[in-house]
């Protein structure tokens, strides 16, 4: 089965964001139009608040677009002891929602608290703690049919390439790949797929990234949100990302998972007309990914 086939996508790729001051929210019919009419089969459930949480609801709105929901980004506190049973109910609580719902994906982002506060180096206890708590999480949506998938991302505590490194040595749990917050990290991807493996990954997000705009991130001169409204990650092709290097070696490894393209945008400015906005560099990136998948099923 070729990528295309496997390809899915996420509300954030149309700038879909809870962030207070993120971009323009278009309508819930218009994104899910949009992803259509591109081909995806599949979405993420996005922000929360954005689509149904009511299953019935939420699988009969997908269906009418002809999309199923895939997986879903799940902020929970695992280094803290004192938040662990919270963090166990809410691991129930979303399982229960991503099943009736019919996904696959269950998208582990470790924060370091319920409202996103600043990274604090962990201690040795608490990053036990955190692995400890991803054996309980599979142990927990095992029932559910769901795969327990690590979203390392920027702001959370599995950020950098050290701390992705720390996981790998001590946890067995599987990672989404997601190409930009990696070199955001410090670590290409490409590396990253050799040195976990292929079997290591559960999960791969498709995200190009401007590695300038990305150092002014880490040096702390922009936001998170303003290096996406200055276009941190670029049309999937356009920034300088080994995009290609990555999913070649991952499928000669025998990786037949999802890939997820999420290109996050933030839209600055009025609301865009039909046919433009978010839509125009999505289908720029899915024609790069097209490209891709005809030269490895050449």
């Amino acid at each position: 089965m070729g990528i295309m086939e496997r390809m899915a996508t996420a509300p954030i790729s149309w700038g879909i964001c809870e962030v207070p001051g993120w971009g323009v929210q278009l309508p819930v019919d218009r994104v899910l139009s949009e992803m259509s009419q591109l081909g995806f089969p599949a979405t993420e459930l996005g922000s929360e608040g954005y689509l149904p949480s009511d299953p019935s609801e939420l699988r009969s709105l997908l269906s009418s677009h002809d999309l199923s929901l895939l997986a879903a980004f799940v902020p929970l506190v695992l280094h803290d002891e004192a938040e662990a049973q919270r963090t166990l109910d809410d691991t129930i609580a979303m399982a229960e929602l991503l099943k009736a719902s019919g996904a696959t994906y269950f998208n582990t982002a470790p924060v370091t608290t319920w409202d996103w506060a600043e990274r604090t180096p962990l201690t040795d206890q608490q990053w036990a703690h955190v692995m400890m708590m991803f054996d309980r999480i599979d142990e927990l949506i095992a029932p559910y049919g769901l795969t327990q998938v690590l979203h390392m991302h920027v702001g959370t505590i599995v950020e950098t390439r050290d701390e992705v490194a720390r996981v790998i040595k001590d946890s067995p749990v599987k990672f989404v790949l997601d190409t930009a917050h990696l070199a955001v990290g410090g670590y290409d991807p490409a590396e990253f797929v050799r040195d976990a493996g292929v079997a290591r990954v559960g999960l791969v997000h498709i995200k190009d990234a401007d590695l300038a705009t990305s150092a002014r991130l880490n040096d702390g001169d922009v936001t998170l949100m303003e290096a996406v409204q200055q276009g941190i990650f670029p049309p999937v092709g356009e920034g300088d990302l080994p995009i290609e290097e990555v999913i070649t070696t991952l499928e000669s490894g025998g990786y037949q998972g999802w890939y997820v393209l999420e290109q996050d945008v933030a839209i600055t400015g009025s609301l865009p007309a039909d046919g433009e906005g978010p839509i125009a560099n999505m289908r720029l990136s899915m024609q790069y990914l097209q490209g891709v998948d005809e030269r490895l099923t050449a």
